[in-house]
């Protein structure tokens, strides 16, 4: 029989086989950063989810600056590539001392997605999908970490961040209204 452990591991090593190479390869070094910090398994999940929404929405933001013409999306993404570069410095600050916190850890998945929509549907996915389901999602990954956590200094950070991701996910869903998006909150 396999341990839980071992299942994770087994699991991890089949998703990974799965993704292109270069996916694969970023994937599985920020996972393996991650796992090999000495924090308890609920703080090493925060710190994963943190540092890929971070990097995701900073990567996704520097995309939709350069492909939207839409001068409201255009000034969206720009506050989140403010936001989420302060947000990563008070993780990185945050992090008790020797836990490495994963770079360059975005979802590369999405961002390929992203970089591949049509024109006139990018301003809606950059919205909806790393807008409003990205924010969702990591407002989660924080309330879990505030609830749950157990290393003192993360779960300060993640509360001390989560009034931010709350307005992000705000500004998202009333972009969305403004754009005629009617997106499902």
């Amino acid at each position: 029989m396999f341990s839980r452990t071992s299942k994770a591991v087994l699991l991890s090593a089949a998703f990974t086989a799965s993704l292109p190479y270069t996916v694969s390869a970023q994937v599985s070094q920020a996972a393996s950063t991650t796992m090999a910090n000495k924090l308890p398994r609920v703080d090493k999940q925060f710190v994963q989810a943190a540092t890929m929404s971070n990097s995701t929405e900073i990567d996704a933001a520097k995309v939709a600056r350069s492909r939207s013409k839409d001068d409201d999306v255009i000034s969206f993404a720009q506050h989140m590539t403010v936001d989420h570069a302060e947000l990563t410095a008070e993780l990185q600050i945050a992090a008790p001392h020797g836990i490495k916190a994963p770079k360059d850890n975005s979802d590369m998945a999405l961002l390929d997605h992203l970089n591949h929509t049509v024109p006139a549907e990018f301003d809606r996915f950059y919205v909806e999908k790393i807008g409003i389901e990205g924010h969702k999602t990591a407002i989660a990954a924080f309330q879990k970490e505030i609830a749950h956590g157990q290393n003192d200094d993360l779960k300060q950070a993640a509360q001390k961040a989560l009034p931010t991701l709350q307005q992000h996910y705000q500004m998202a869903l009333d972009l969305a209204k403004k754009k005629g998006f009617s997106p499902q909150p």
